[in-house]
């Protein structure tokens, strides 16, 4: 008798894991497909697909499980899976990440909102919702996200046993991080153990998401004769918040000395200056504030900063948009404003 609760017409169970680069998506899709195969005897594949492999851009990781005596020959990107894991909830910004998902799939989303309000944002309207704060548990034990929603991923898919996800953890760290073993065994309970399940009733008549693949703007058929790019730098027009990993750096104005240290190291465009006068009436660059649609999270400027003027905070949904400062590009926006 199969132990896969469900499978598709090639019989595979499929899991889409989407995340950005830097919380663990590929070596967590890894380390699922080997505690499957090793520790139940299942046949199982992964892969990811990657843009440019840095940190902060978007990232795809694909399980299939299916039979020991069913032959996977299929090695496509996972249109339709049974389950999505979402290891950054601002990626839907970006990123459909629910687009395929059976009707009755499951989505499992790192965040620690209320249900209703992350389902709203995905635009789920049935099957089952679960939620982790994978973010906390891995600041609290020291370990990263991907653990987390591995424990939680687990607890999902009940006929995987989690003793061999345990095996598989002790023998991917214990070689060259020891230390690591311990927290991140502690991180996966946690993740299994402190996951909730809310189900919104599945019509019978409905059906999944439908599955799109993004095109780019200019590509062999698009692009302007002798490849002229007509638009302008899309370093300007990005916005990199998708990017961040869960912290964000705080400003504090009256402790602000103005040295642009925190703009020395800063790799995009976050720090918007002014002029001003210091207390004698020469002229001086104030900082004004911080334009978070730039700010990818790496905290440097935190880091650099010699008062306490920045600081690293816990990112809360609707903080960076109430707090943010433009920058100004006049030639952007079409005159000096």
């Amino acid at each position: 008798m199969s132990i896969l609760p469900k499978k598709n017409e090639l019989g595979f169970f499929e899991i889409r894991l989407e995340s950005i680069g830097g919380l663990g998506a590929n070596l967590a899709g890894k380390m699922l497909a080997e505690a499957g195969v090793l520790g139940l005897g299942l046949n199982g594949s992964n892969f990811s697909s990657y843009g440019s492999e840095k940190k902060g851009s978007p990232v795809k990781s694909f399980i299939r499980y299916c039979e020991p005596n069913v032959e996977i020959r299929d090695h496509s990107p996972i249109e339709q899976p049974h389950i999505v894991a979402i290891f950054h909830e601002a990626l839907y910004k970006t990123v459909n990440v629910v687009s395929g998902l059976n009707a009755d799939g499951i989505a499992l989303v790192n965040t620690a909102r209320e249900f209703d309000e992350v389902r709203k944002d995905l635009k789920l309207e049935y099957g089952t919702l679960a939620i982790v704060d994978a973010l906390t548990i891995a600041v609290e034990e020291r370990t990263k996200v991907n653990t987390a929603m591995l424990g939680a991923l687990y607890r999902i898919c009940d006929f995987l046993d989690p003793e061999s996800m345990r095996n598989v953890i002790r023998k991917t760290f214990e070689k060259k991080y020891p230390h690591l073993v311990e927290p991140n065994i502690r991180t996966f309970d946690r993740g299994f153990h402190e996951v909730q399940f809310k189900t919104y009733e599945v019509p019978e008549v409905a059906e999944g998401k439908s599955f799109t693949r993004p095109l780019p703007q200019l590509g062999y058929m698009t692009q302007e004769i002798g490849g002229i790019m007509t638009a302008q730098a899309n370093s300007i027009v990005k916005d990199l918040s998708g990017s961040r990993q869960g912290f964000l750096p705080e400003y504090q104005k009256d402790k602000c000395i103005h040295c642009a240290a925190c703009d020395n190291v800063c790799p995009d465009y976050c720090f918007v200056w002014e002029v001003g006068e210091d207390k004698k009436g020469r002229k001086q660059m104030f900082l004004k504030g911080i334009d978070y649609q730039y700010c990818k999270g790496c905290l440097k400027c935190v880091e650099a900063c010699p008062t306490d003027a920045l600081g690293d905070l816990r990112e809360m949904i609707g903080y960076a948009d109430a707090n943010r400062v433009k920058q100004n590009f006049p030639y952007l926006a079409g005159g000096i404003s």
